[in-house]
């Protein structure tokens, strides 16, 4: 048997008191961060904020209760996302809506309006950011902290199929000086 130079390492020898500490400590840790979760006002799901001037809580403007300026012939129009947040910084929110024809088949183009809501009055909408005679449609939209992401999606040409984009831009649009200014990010192109 070979002896070993190194100093005697009974203290890692493991006993039942052992694991009983571990597993205290554990459930401690465990129960700590379960009280750490976010309150609902900073939730990335809410659709609801509260207005600057008060604590009433202020619903983000309803997408169903408006007519998109669409032409869809007999079919409906489908509000396909939506994302709430307050884009000018009035302390009210506004959401943004992605609206395009309920087609049976294909990708039928999309068209992105933001839509506001006074006191009392029923949603309307105050920008369109996408028009849907730009062929374009729309994914992974998001609103956060005054700006709007989304991925538009298009065709190089009239013989690709409209089932499959073949185009991918991802943009931003941002509040300023009266305007919804668009900046595109970098990396976009083929999808």
């Amino acid at each position: 048997m070979q002896t070993s130079d190194l100093p005697d390492l009974a203290h890692t020898d493991t006993t039942p008191m052992h694991w009983l500490a571990t597993a205290t400590a554990m459930a401690a840790v465990i129960a700590g961060a379960g009280m750490l979760q976010p309150d609902d006002a900073t939730a990335s799901t809410s659709h609801r904020t509260t207005a600057q001037h008060g604590t009433a809580t202020v619903a983000a403007p309803d997408p169903a209760r408006v007519t998109f300026p669409l032409q869809c012939g007999t079919a409906d129009s489908t509000v396909a996302d939506r994302a709430p947040g307050d884009l000018d910084g009035d302390g009210r929110p506004e959401t943004v809506a992605v609206v395009h024809c309920a087609a049976g088949s294909g990708t039928p183009p999309s068209g992105v309006y933001v839509l506001t809501q006074g006191s009392g009055a029923a949603p309307r909408i105050v920008a369109t950011l996408v028009d849907p005679a730009q062929k374009m449609s729309v994914g992974d939209l998001t609103v956060r902290d005054g700006i709007i992401s989304a991925t538009l999606l298009g065709y190089s040409s009239v013989d690709v199929p409209r089932c499959c984009p073949d185009q991918q831009e991802k943009v931003t649009w941002q509040w300023r000086n009266g305007a919804f200014v668009r900046a595109a990010q970098s990396g976009t192109g083929s999808a």
